[in-house]
């Protein structure tokens, strides 16, 4: 009886941590939002410790696949509001507590 009170406290009070891409909101088509995302994954990955140059590699390797005018934040604790063209919007979270966002503007 001991044990299974104890199993419910650890479950109850521990955080939860996602370790895969979690897409909260998206307006891109399914071909363009699977290519960001894992985009934006492997950059993630590749610059754990620097949010800039992650967010440099994004927004760059987009401006070549899509054209030009990609924006792109990457980091923990931010808010933003913004205008975007249509169907060019990508808002997700990586690892936990990093959230990318990455939108074109005309």
């Amino acid at each position: 009886m001991a044990e299974t009170t104890e199993e419910k406290k650890d479950t109850g009070d521990a955080k939860r941590v996602h370790t895969y891409p979690l897409i909260r909101h998206s307006d891109m088509n399914d071909e363009m939002k699977t290519e960001a995302m894992e985009l934006c994954v492997t950059a993630c990955e590749k610059f754990s410790q620097n949010n800039e140059n992650a967010a440099k590699m994004i927004k760059e390797t987009m401006d070549k696949k899509f054209g030009a005018s990609w924006h792109a934040v990457v980091g923990e604790g931010f808010g933003f509001e913004l205008t975007h063209e249509v169907k060019n919007l990508l808002y997700m979270f990586f690892g936990g507590n990093l959230a990318i966002c990455v939108w074109k503007c005309s």
